[in-house]
C-alpha cells in the first residue's frame, strides 16, 4: 500500500485540529495531525499502544504521571490504557501509529 498525499483523506477533528488518515493494516493504523497553537486534546486512554513522532512544532504532553515538552524530532510511546493529553505549542504536526488497529481511526469512521 502506498500513501500518496494527494489521495489521502483529511478532515477537521475539533476546532484547531485536522487529521489525515494514512492507512491501516490488521495490526496497526496511522494518522497525521496538524494542530493550531494551543489546541488541546484532553486526557484520554485507549487499549491500543500509541507511538508518535513530532514533525514540527511542540507539545506540552502528559503520559500517565510524566510531563514533558516535546519538540520536532522527539517521539513518544504510550502503553495501552495509560491516560495521556497533548497541548500544541505553536502550530504542530505529528504522526501517530496505533497497534492493534483502532476501529475508531480514522476518527470520522464513527459517522458510518
Amino acid at each position: 500500500m502506498f500513501c500518496q498525499r494527494e489521495t489521502l483523506e483529511s478532515r477537521p477533528i475539533v476546532e484547531g485540529l485536522v487529521g489525515t488518515y494514512l492507512g491501516s493494516g490488521e495490526a496497526m493504523n496511522a494518522m497525521h495531525w496538524v494542530f493550531k497553537d494551543k489546541t488541546a486534546l484532553p486526557a484520554h486512554s485507549h487499549p491500543a499502544v500509541q507511538f508518535g513522532y513530532i514533525v514540527r512544532g511542540a507539545f506540552d504532553t502528559v503520559i500517565g504521571d510524566e510531563k514533558a515538552r516535546l519538540k520536532a524530532g522527539d517521539a513518544y510511546y504510550i502503553p495501552p490504557n495509560v491516560e495521556h493529553a497533548f497541548e500544541a505549542v505553536g502550530e504542530t504536526e505529528a504522526i501517530d501509529v496505533f497497534s492493534p488497529a483502532r476501529a475508531d481511526i480514522p476518527p470520522w469512521s464513527r459517522e458510518v
